[in-house]
Order: C-alpha cells, then structure tokens, then sequence
C-alpha cells in the first residue's frame, strides 16, 4: 500500500481524547491531526516521539491532516487502524499470505454473524470452504522483538472470536490475521495480563477450529507492505 500523498513529518506534541494529536511540524506550525486508533497506543504517544502524518483526502474531514506512522524504540510503527483490511486484501492478492491462497472471490465489510461485519469475506475456492477472515491491527512492544496483542481490553474483538467459532460450527473456514505494523519484533504473542477475557476467548476460537496467523509489515514514510510470517508463541 504506497501513500497516496506525500507524508509530512513532525513531532508529537500529546495524543488526547482518543482520536487526537497535536503535532509540530518540521515549518514550526502546530497543528492537530486525527489519530485512527481507538487503542491505548502503549509505547506510542509519548511526547516528543517522530510522527508522519498524510494530508486528509476528504475536503469535509474536520481536521486537516491524519495520524499515519510513528518512530518508537527506533523502529516505523503504522498506528492508523483504517489500514490493515486494505493492507491483508493486497497481501492475499499478491500470495504473500500463502494459508488464504486459491480463493476466486474477495469481499470487504459483509455483514454476518451477530449484528457485525466480517472484515474479509473469501469464497470460490477449489478445495476448502469459505472463509471469514478477521483482521486485527498490532503496535505494542513491551519487550525486545515481541508484538502482543491486544493494548488494552477489547470487548470488541472478544465478541468477534466467538463469531468466527459460530462460522466454524456452521462449517465454514475462519481465520484470525495479527497484522504486526512494526518491523522490530520477530514474535506474536496475546496479552493476556492486559485482557484476560480475549485470551480465554481466542483458546476457545481455536479450540473449535478457528486458525491464527501472524504477519509482520515493513515500513517506511512512502510504502506499508505485509512482507513476512511471523511466530506465534503458543500456538
């Protein structure tokens, strides 16, 4: 996925109410730009950090400039959750997630199980059935090299996992994508101190027939690409 617009870089001056941040640009301007990340961003949004933002393709957005990437730990960490769906699409196109090859069709945002939208839909294949696939953005770090997932309590996701099993009862294939946007950690692993409940709920997903994968991304201020497998620990 390359930028569509130049991205501009700054330095995060603070990161509140969720969804924003003030930032300085390298001109000395301050502005503020939307944050697409509903998460605690642990590890991410201390001020002073090196930030990247892209300028708003909606000429009715609120704000001018959107969050895209941050420098934490000394690695490029994509925070912008509106990306990953996009991101997963592209890596099953192109082969590089090898355990969803062979499928004729691809479908985004269908709605499905409980009230909800299943975040890729693939159909058409020769020798397995359907597939619903959930995608799941990751950013935190708390040790050398180790991804977790998720950075705070996601009541969200955990719900999510429980549909994915219904669809496996129901005999359709189902598949959990940890989507790693840094290219520092060679390790996923679930937080479970963080979220005790999502950690019983993906056992019990899995359990069922539910499958996890792993994929780590590389980064840079131009391009976002799913470039490898990575470890799962536990799995």
């Amino acid at each position: 996925m390359k930028f569509t617009e130049k991205l501009t870089r700054g330095i995060l001056i603070k990161r509140y109410k969720r969804f924003l941040a003030d930032v300085e640009l390298d001109s000395g301007e301050i502005v503020t730009a939307h944050c697409a990340n509903s998460g605690s961003m642990m590890g991410l949004k201390d001020p002073g950090n090196e930030v990247w933002l892209s300028p708003a393709a909606n000429p009715k957005a609120k704000l001018d400039w959107k969050w895209e990437l941050v420098r934490a730990d000394d690695a490029l960490v994509g925070i912008n959750t509106s990306h990953p769906n996009k991101l997963v699409e592209e890596a099953i196109l192109d082969g590089t997630i090898e355990e969803l090859s062979g499928y004729e069709n691809l479908r985004r945002e269908m709605k499905y199980g409980r009230n909800s939208r299943i975040d890729i839909f693939l159909s058409g294949h020769d020798d397995r059935p359907d597939c619903y696939v959930e995608v799941k953005n990751v950013t935190l770090a708390r040790e050398p090299q180790v991804a977790e997932f998720p950075d705070a309590v996601t009541a969200r996701g955990t719900k999510h996992l429980y549909e994915l099993a219904d669809m496996v009862k129901e005999g359709h294939r189902a598949m959990m994508v940890y989507l790693v946007q840094r290219e520092d950690c060679t390790i996923f692993r679930v937080a479970e101190d963080i979220d005790p409940a999502y950690a019983k709920a993906l056992a019990e997903a899995k359990a069922t027939g539910v499958e996890a994968v792993c994929y780590s991304c590389s980064l840079t201020p131009t391009e976002i690409k799913v470039n490898r497998p990575m470890e799962m620990a536990g799995k």
